[in-house]
């Protein structure tokens, strides 16, 4: 599903914030990206929902040598990737429902059943009272719910959630664990970047871990090259 070969990246001339990552996704897994702040786990993850560009190595998304995909070629790749975003980037002028339904129109799917299944799931992360609500008027906790409820309608091939329970108590972020290892089920290949290990804990699924940009340990069945020493992070 997804592969870094001894990726660097950096922005503009700076130094590189991420370097010699190197390690694979296989398809339909489930990880926890984790370490402190500043690590680098938003970095990892602009790259993977193709954001930025590295400045070294070597990405393959879906089969495909990344260094080899067209700007134009980009969006097609990015439809079969959801995201969750720790700012949300929901439509302000849009209601719950329709910025849920968005992904799905913009596909071309059928009006009532898109709207059957975002009704669903709102009510599934307990907006089912907020479908007419504007961003501006719902809590961050809200937001976060709503966020996440976009990423997943189209159920993606790839699901990158950057501290999704970050705006939630434990038991909606409870809930929201299991919405994520349920589409996992379904075959969707999923990464949770977090720096709640009591979360990481209650999956017990295997962990990337970033410190000052290096990934220093990781799951040796998903990782190219293992060996790197454990931080303890």
């Amino acid at each position: 599903m997804v592969r870094f070969e001894n990726v660097g990246m950096r922005y503009g001339l700076g130094s590189e914030v991420l370097r010699n990552i190197s390690f694979e996704l296989k398809p339909g897994s489930f990880h926890f990206l984790t370490g402190p702040s500043g690590a680098g786990k938003s970095s990892l993850m602009k790259l993977l929902y193709l954001a930025h560009r590295p400045s070294r190595g070597i990405i393959t998304m879906f089969g495909q040598d990344l260094t080899m995909v067209s700007r134009d070629e980009l969006p097609a790749l990015r439809r079969r990737i959801g995201v969750v975003f720790q700012d949300f980037r929901l439509l302000d002028h849009l209601s719950a429902i329709d910025n849920v339904m968005l992904p799905l129109r913009i596909a071309g799917g059928d009006p009532k059943i898109i709207r059957e299944h975002a009704e669903e799931l709102l009510s599934w992360v307990g907006l089912a009272d907020r479908l007419e609500a504007r961003p501006p008027t719902l809590s961050g906790g809200e937001k976060q719910r709503l966020a996440i409820a976009r990423a997943v309608i189209g159920k993606p091939d790839l699901l990158l959630a950057d501290e999704p329970t970050g705006n939630v108590d434990p038991e909606m972020a409870n809930r929201l664990l299991h919405l994520f290892v349920e589409l996992n089920k379904l075959g969707t290949t999923t990464l949770v970047a977090t720096h709640d290990m009591g979360l990481v804990s209650r999956v017990g699924a295997p962990q990337l871990r970033l410190f000052q940009g290096e990934l220093v340990h990781l799951d040796r069945a998903s990782a190219v090259g293992a060996g790197q020493p454990d931080a303890g992070y």
